[in-house]
């Protein structure tokens, strides 16, 4: 018998993720490598995991294969207990075609719900960066009698037209669901700030397959959860906000309680890389209690040679820096500097070469680049627009396997 609600987590990880191009060429946004040792998708199922949440379904759409094998040598589970994290394809059950919205993802995959027979169902993203308790978000949903509790994080009015913004009363009852609104609404304690949702979402397993039969024959609906399921709650009387302030997780540091970054643009994946580097990172990835856990690399240690040298870094193993200096930047595995190369404010993914006397600065590479001799990139932001995509903040993002 269980002592625990029983609760069945599902990762939407379909997005195709067209604003992090070139990133996205030939993965789905939930795959791309983040923080060394990482995936994007790597942190929700840390966070559903730690909070003891172990039946999980990521379903999956857009050039998945990466994903998937990463989700299965990653997060493999013995099953013991019944726990597992699985992968899953869109599977046509309702006729050829795929899916239309994040909503018809799960109404086609009704079957998972009929089979766990959950009493409730976390419905997350699967491509922010992020540390979270769910489970203190399902007590008070739990608590509320809510059919669903949407995650809001405070951000300044200025700054929620980028989101779904949320409405609520004192009590955490939502009264609006806006999406990208001109102007945000104020939280009941602050006008100043207001709640924008994280696309966490906590629903009672009833409710949600109603709505999700009720959306799923109405012609006019985009069949999407932030669009038409969670304003079609809030008409109801039926949702709650819960404060990602409010939760508590284990370990976390003045510096990054209540952090939360959507990397959707190559802007964004960069600053959130640049939070990991100074002495005190916005975002900690050393914390023991609440581990982020990722890829198990069998390569050796990282190695520094004939005077090369990495500072405020992040190097992962099998990288050797051989006469060559790396400032401000994240070193996926297995990359190698050459002599008198130069690094600076980059992001290197796996596999990458930088050869003799290369300038690398302010750029990402995805994996496998390779950077000839005397080679640049970050130098001269012309040059490399012609080639590369430039991002408005001027950071360069080279395509996997490109030789320069």
């Amino acid at each position: 018998m269980r002592s625990q609600p029983h609760v069945l987590g599902i990762v939407l990880a379909g997005g195709e993720g067209k604003r992090l191009y070139p990133l996205t060429k030939d993965r789905a946004k939930p795959a791309v490598p983040f923080g060394s040792s990482y995936r994007l998708i790597d942190f929700v199922l840390s966070n559903l995991v730690n909070a003891g949440y172990e039946r999980i379904c990521v379903l999956t759409q857009y050039k998945s294969h990466s994903l998937d094998k990463h989700i299965s040598q990653t997060w493999w589970s013995s099953g013991f207990h019944g726990e597992f994290i699985t992968p899953v394809p869109a599977q046509q059950r309702l006729g050829p075609r795929w899916y239309t919205g994040s909503a018809d993802a799960i109404y086609q995959s009704m079957n998972l719900i009929e089979d766990e027979k959950p009493d409730y169902i976390v419905v997350f993203g699967a491509d922010h960066v992020y540390r979270m308790d769910p489970s203190q978000m399902v007590e008070q949903h739990i608590a509320t009698g809510a059919a669903v509790t949407v995650a809001g994080i405070r951000v300044p009015r200025a700054e929620a037209r980028a989101f779904g913004c949320i409405d609520s009363d004192a009590d955490g009852l939502i009264t609006g669901f806006v999406e990208k609104p001109s102007d945000p609404p104020g939280t009941p304690d602050d006008p100043e700030v207001t709640y924008a949702s994280m696309g966490n979402y906590v629903f009672t397993t009833a409710a949600l397959v109603e709505m999700l039969r009720a959306d799923a024959a109405d012609p006019d609906s985009d069949h999407d959860m932030g669009g038409d399921i969670i304003p079609a709650f809030v008409e109801r009387g039926e949702a709650y906000v819960y404060d990602f302030n409010d939760n508590e997780v284990p370990g976390s540091t003045p510096a990054d309680i209540g952090y939360w970054r959507d990397v959707g643009t190559i802007d964004a994946f960069y600053e959130a890389h640049m939070d990991l580097v100074s002495a005190k990172p916005a975002f900690n990835l050393y914390n023991d209690r609440w581990p982020i856990r990722g890829e198990t690399s069998h390569l050796p240690p990282a190695k520094f040679i004939h005077g090369g040298a990495a500072n405020d870094s992040m190097v992962g193993a099998g990288c050797i820096v051989s006469g060559a200096m790396v400032h401000s930047s994240v070193l996926s595995t297995d990359v190698v500097i050459e002599e008198g190369a130069v690094v600076q404010g980059s992001v290197l993914m796996p596999g990458v070469r930088i050869g003799r006397n290369a300038v690398v600065r302010n750029a990402i590479l995805d994996k496998n680049v390779v950077v000839r001799e005397e080679g640049q990139v970050g130098v001269d932001l012309e040059h490399d627009r012609e080639l590369f995509t430039v991002s408005a903040a001027g950071i360069v993002a080279v395509a996997k396997s490109t030789v320069i």
